[in-house]
């Protein structure tokens, strides 16, 4: 008599669906976003408000035109960015002496203190999400991931 096939209590996913990596990226993004999003907002900030406050110190001071170019993020969306981290005292924002047109923006001290802080959260998220993976493993997937979006995106590439 053929024993029973397991019945598990979680419903399975297609094993199909599983063999796509597109599927697993998008499933690992969307909980890696929601997550980090969850971590960002106790500090009163969003993911696209970490890239700028990542830019500003990886890069130093930038028009908000440079930073948009820089990050990808639309003008009326890097305003209301703007809108978020200048009332919070994390970046300092005055017209260009240069061009009195434009906007030039800095990491202000309390800025760079909460990007440290986020950064911090974003490898504790890192090691939440890839806890199945041992060290060797989660730089490999990291080494690989950059490869392939470098090959995408012209502006991740060293």
């Amino acid at each position: 008599m053929p024993y029973p096939a397991f019945v598990s209590e979680v419903p399975q996913l297609p094993p199909s669906l599983l063999e796509i990596t597109a599927f697993l990226m998008s499933k690992m993004g969307i909980a890696g976003r929601r997550r980090m999003g969850d971590r960002l907002r106790a500090h009163g900030i969003g993911l696209w408000d970490l890239a700028v406050l990542a830019a500003l110190r990886d890069f130093g001071p930038a028009s908000q035109r440079e930073l948009g170019a820089r990050l990808g993020i639309d003008p009326s969306d890097l305003v209301a960015v703007m809108d978020v981290l200048v009332p919070l005292g994390l970046v300092e924002r005055d017209r260009d002496p240069e061009d009195r047109r434009r906007y030039r923006v800095a990491l202000s001290p309390s800025g760079r203190a909460t990007l440290e802080a986020a950064l911090g959260e974003a490898r504790e998220v890192r090691d939440d999400l890839l806890a199945a993976l041992d060290e060797d493993e989660r730089a490999t997937l990291h080494t690989l991931l950059r490869k392939a979006y470098a090959g995408l995106e012209p502006r991740a590439r060293v």
